[in-house]
């Protein structure tokens, strides 16, 4: 993993290339490259370990010929950082003069040791540490062996599959062929681009597990690993499915599934702009979609609550009102902040529709065999669609027979996909690795479905109208707890060099406290823990000194007290406490060292309106220690391998 980006067509390839790995630099990233094919048909091939400036400066001092070409941005799985182990990959030869195929890749491929072997006896040598280069060979070694006989059954199963009768697909058989018995041979997860030398009008794609999207424009084609490098260049797009494999030329797509040949494809408006996918006058993605949730947390909702049956109102569950009120039991599974957002909606359910919820870490789900009965439903919690572990945990799920939904971010994503139904987020492309605007949008979809399950189940219609009315008001309430932005980045000033950070709350804020230490860890690489605060006493609390400051989640409600005195157990050991209350709060404000404000809100909503401060304070932090906010070390935006 991380990104893919290709190009056929009449524009300069590598500068189209380039421009698309940008807008994918923040799914992170440790080395790029890309491969080109010139005029003559000469293979040209740059990449470099680092950031993308280093291919940039390459790509400028010898700039790559051709209109057809493929990038890459990677995260390392196999193999360091290395320039050697950056894509693309060459197959069939160590040089580009020599290799017959250049191949980049997303995802893992689990056999490549045995295929390395097999690979190594048939006179291959390998020039790098990764498993994509085992993709490369592969390729060419069925490629050598069509070409050896014109009854290959490789070329003639693809001319059948793609449709004989078509000129495209008569040229792209032999690669077709090859790549389609190549990827046979994989275990694993792959989103693949292959770029020919003796096919230099096409380049072919093959999708399992890592998603492809094809950009369909007037006499030139777009391919990448997601639709942002394509927003601004087309506004028609193709999702891949799993097992599907696409011819693309500068004026043709074709593309055929494994097992069921010729596929039509189904050409959808691309839904973002050039705008959504640019700073758009901030210093950081993560600080303009911080500041995007009025609007973000607003789409959420937009036609989803009903007055008049005071109840929410969702299209896509695909099931009905007696399947739903036939649950007996939900399972919320994610990971990260999803995992977190799910623990704000056991608390949602739970006390709103009465329904017993388990929130599962979904890389521990799929490995579990835990007792569910017929009664119980998924909902897979994700921002990218496409993060492994929730996926595989959906799948198991669906296997076992429980109705799988996904709440989720990307349209056509793999879990939209792989899901019985679900609920988009539609919050927009959130660039910045740590998750802020998806987090509330999920909140916010997971309140509504708390609501809609309980009007389905015991909730009056007065007592619906009166959580709409809640929600109707939250957008104003996120906008004006964006008014604490200065006095948050006073506080990080005062806190930056601190080595760690406790955060703590209760009830519905303790899942929020669990996230304010991971937004924290995940761009100042500040340790920091959240715990319910009345969980202090019983061991963290060894941790108190006058060194480490404390965040408290201390807003009105019903647990306010008990919070003030875990709040007096800190201060008795000198502990600082950074309060974030409602305005005005005199008794807080004597308590603690710093304030930051937001307005008030009910109990159920306070996670969400309380978010932003604790969002700002790990972005201010960050940016005073000079951390890469919207691209921390060591992660990526979309985890798509184990």
């Amino acid at each position: 993993m991380c990104g893919i980006v290709g190009y056929v067509g009449f524009r300069g390839a590598s500068e189209v290339i380039l421009e698309g790995l940008r807008r994918l630099e923040y799914r992170g990233y440790d080395s790029a490259g890309l491969a080109t094919l010139d005029a003559s048909g000469r293979m040209q091939v740059r990449k470099a370990a680092g950031r993308l400036a280093r291919l940039e400066a390459l790509a400028r001092s010898d700039v790559p010929g051709g209109s057809i070409g493929i990038g890459h941005t990677r995260w390392a799985t196999h193999g360091g950082p290395t320039d050697a182990n950056a894509h693309p990959h060459l197959g069939g030869g160590g040089s580009p003069a020599a290799a017959s195929v250049a191949v980049v890749h997303n995802g893992v491929i689990e056999n490549c040791h045995v295929l390395r072997v097999a690979l190594e006896a048939q006179g291959y040598a390998f020039r790098s540490e990764t498993d994509t280069e085992v993709i490369g060979h592969l390729i060419d070694a069925c490629l050598q062996r069509a070409r050896a006989s014109t009854d290959s059954p490789a070329a003639e199963h693809a001319s059948e599959r793609a449709g004989a009768g078509d000129a495209v697909s008569r040229l792209a058989a032999p690669c077709l062929g090859a790549v389609r018995e190549a990827v046979a041979q994989l275990r694993g997860t792959y989103g693949l681009l292959v770029l020919f030398r003796d096919w230099p009008d096409l380049v072919v794609a093959a999708r399992c597990g890592s998603p492809l999207v094809v950009g369909v424009g007037d006499g030139e084609h777009f391919v990448a690993s997601d639709a942002s490098p394509l927003a601004g260049r087309t506004d028609r797009i193709v999702y891949l499915a799993d097992h599907e494999l696409a011819v693309v030329t500068a004026d043709a797509l074709r593309i055929s599934h494994r097992d069921a040949g010729r596929v039509e494809p189904a050409v959808l408006p691309l839904d973002i702009t050039a705008a959504d996918v640019d700073l758009g006058g901030y210093p950081h993605f993560m600080l303009k979609e911080i500041h995007e949730q009025t609007e973000s947390i607003r789409a959420a909702m937009r036609g989803r609550l009903s007055l008049d049956d005071a109840t929410a109102v969702f299209g896509g569950l695909n099931l009905t009102a007696r399947q739903l009120q036939r649950v007996n039991r939900i399972v919320l599974t994610g990971c990260g902040t999803s995992w977190h957002a799910a623990l704000v909606g056991e608390y949602l359910i739970e006390e709103f529709a009465r329904l017993p919820v388990e929130v599962e870490y979904a890389s521990e789900l799929r490995y579990r065999n835990p007792p569910l009965d017929d009664g119980t439903l998924l909902f897979a919690i994700t921002q990218s669609g496409e993060t492994a572990d929730t996926l595989a945990a959906l799948r198991e799920m669906k296997r076992k027979g429980h109705p799988t939904l996904a709440i989720c971010n990307v349209v056509g994503s793999s879990i939209a996909t792989a899901a019985d139904g679900g609920v988009y987020l539609h919050a927009g492309p959130e660039i910045g690795v740590a998750s802020t605007k998806a987090f509330t949008s999920q909140c916010v979809v997971l309140a509504m479905l708390a609501l809609a399950f309980g009007r389905l189940r015991h909730m009056s219609y007065e007592q619906g109208r009166r959580f709409i009315e809640s929600l109707e008001e939250l957008p104003d309430l996120v906008s004006r707890a964006l008014a604490c932005d200065a006095d948050v980045r006073r506080i990080a000033a005062r806190y930056r060099d601190a080595a760690t950070f406790l955060y703590l709350g209760r009830q519905y804020n303790f899942p929020l406290a669990l996230e304010g230490a991971l937004k924290l860890k995940e761009i100042s690489y500040i340790h920091a823990e959240g715990y319910p605060a009345a969980e202090m006493k019983h061991g963290p609390i060894a941790l108190v000194d006058e060194a480490t400051p404390s965040v408290f989640l201390i807003p009105q409600g019903a647990v306010y007290e008990k919070v003030l005195l875990n709040v007096e157990e800190i201060r008795a050991r000198k502990g600082p406490v950074i309060a974030v209350c409602g305005p005005d709060d005199d008794r807080v404000r004597a308590l603690v060292n710093d304030v930051i404000e937001v307005p008030e809100a009910p109990d159920f909503l306070q996670p969400i309106v309380a978010a932003i401060p604790l969002q700002l304070l790990a972005y201010h932090i960050a940016v005073l220690r000079g951390c890469d906010v919207d691209k921390p070390r060591n992660l990526a935006k979309s985890v798509t391998v184990e």
